[in-house]
């Protein structure tokens, strides 16, 4: 596996490290309980790192390095995937021939590197975007910055020489075919998982002991990254205008963010929250995961995923795995993450009046917030990094047949 601009051991909910993350570390542990030995390689980003951590049985993490170690953003990067893609290439050349049956990349520029190796060894390359830039810059948040166009053309050379696309919906399968021309029978759809071990219903009491949160309050959580693609302000918009037209229920309200910034301005969000009177009842909590993060789903009445983009949701699927519905906003993914009216709301726009609205729906209405929460562990439940990893190799298998038809027909 490749993981240019994010390792799978770096915390979600900072700096560019995300969903993609969590998805690279937990399929990449399925596929070895399965038999699959894996190697991820990702750009170093601290002389601290050892060159290769085994993560656990089957998984080794190689740190490649390429450029300054600190202080480079994900855009900076494509100066650095010359270096990259040679360090990629030496660690090979030091292994038997044959060594690796098959590249798979994450994001464009692990696509990049990918392709070049992938010609190089004579192996398959299947691609994973998890984003694509077509997309994001038509929906932009405002005020953000689009994708450069050289991430446009980079995806479009990947899509052209990839074995196989896997998609994580239908609906990222038709933005392939739609916006890059991608051959329907070069995509294969594989849904991301969650871990029902560790996403599980708790005692929500002692989460909220645990994180010092009120107990007869409402508490509405945001988990991410805080930047303008994942819409916290979209959140806080609706909390405001909510408290304008119902005082009574926004009085119980207590917002609660975990994550932290992501190449934007430290201040903008707590700016906003205090211009919008809010800056008094937020709570602001650092990154988590594993159990850390459970612990703040269960404490959560509900979780809001107000993204004006998402391959997929994978903090609506983790808090519905909690018991905890969701309300998020109608884009990407999320339509599938979420099931609309049974684990939780989906919103389909960004305006402040149809958050507020959703939220009074869902915070005022005791009866509805338990039957979607009754509902949202057995939504969940249809998801796991087990299934995930079944359908990966699977995807595998098909890119392995491919690339031997097409080095067939080419001999011939």
């Amino acid at each position: 596996m490749v993981s240019v601009h994010t390792s799978p051991l770096a915390q979600p909910g900072t700096g560019d490290a995300g969903g993609m993350n969590v998805y690279v570390l937990n399929t990449a542990r399925e596929l070895a309980r399965a038999g699959v030995e894996v190697e991820i390689f990702t750009r170093a980003t601290s002389s601290d790192e050892a060159p290769t951590v085994e993560a656990e049985p089957g998984v080794l993490v190689h740190h490649v390095p390429a450029g300054p170690f600190e202080g480079l953003s994900k855009n900076d990067l494509p100066t650095q995937l010359c270096a990259f893609t040679g360090g990629l290439l030496r660690a090979e050349a030091h292994r038997r021939p044959g060594h690796y049956d098959l590249i798979h990349a994450h994001y464009w520029l692990s696509g990049q590197a990918g392709w070049v190796a992938a010609e190089r060894w004579g192996v398959p390359l299947v691609q994973t975007f998890h984003t694509l830039a077509k997309v994001k810059n038509a929906g932009l948040a405002e005020g953000d910055s689009p994708e450069p166009y050289t991430r446009v053309i980079g995806e479009e050379q990947v899509v052209s020489e990839a074995d196989l696309l896997i998609a994580n919906t239908a609906a990222e399968a038709a933005e392939l075919q739609g916006h890059y021309g991608a051959p329907e029978g070069r995509i294969a759809v594989v849904h991301p998982g969650v871990d029902l071990g560790v996403f599980r219903p708790g005692d929500r009491t002692a989460a909220r002991e645990a994180l010092n949160l009120p107990q007869g309050a409402l508490v509405v959580a945001f988990v991410g990254r805080i930047q303008p693609a994942k819409a916290p302000d979209v959140l806080l918009r609706g909390l405001a205008r909510l408290r304008e037209q119902d005082p009574e229920l926004s009085e119980k309200i207590v917002p609660v963010f975990v994550g932290g910034p992501s190449n934007t301005d430290p201040y903008w969000l707590p700016r906003l929250a205090w211009e919008l009177g809010l800056g008094d009842t937020v709570q602001w909590r650092s990154p988590r995961s594993g159990e850390a993060l459970a612990q703040v789903y269960r404490a959560a009445d509900v979780v809001a995923v107000p993204s004006h983009n998402e391959s997929f949701g994978l903090v609506a699927l983790e808090a519905q795995a909690t018991g905890t519905p969701v309300v998020a906003a109608k884009v990407g993914g999320l339509p599938t993450a979420v099931a609309e009216g049974r684990s939780g709301l989906l919103v389909d726009s960004h305006s402040a009046d149809d958050w507020a609205d959703a939220l009074r729906k869902i915070l005022g209405d005791t009866s509805l917030r338990a039957d979607l929460a009754g509902n949202a562990r057995t939504h969940a439940a249809l998801f796991s990094w087990r299934e995930t990893a079944t359908g990966i190799r699977s995807s595998y298998r098909r890119a392995a047949e491919s690339h031997a038809t097409g080095r067939l027909q080419s001999a011939c």
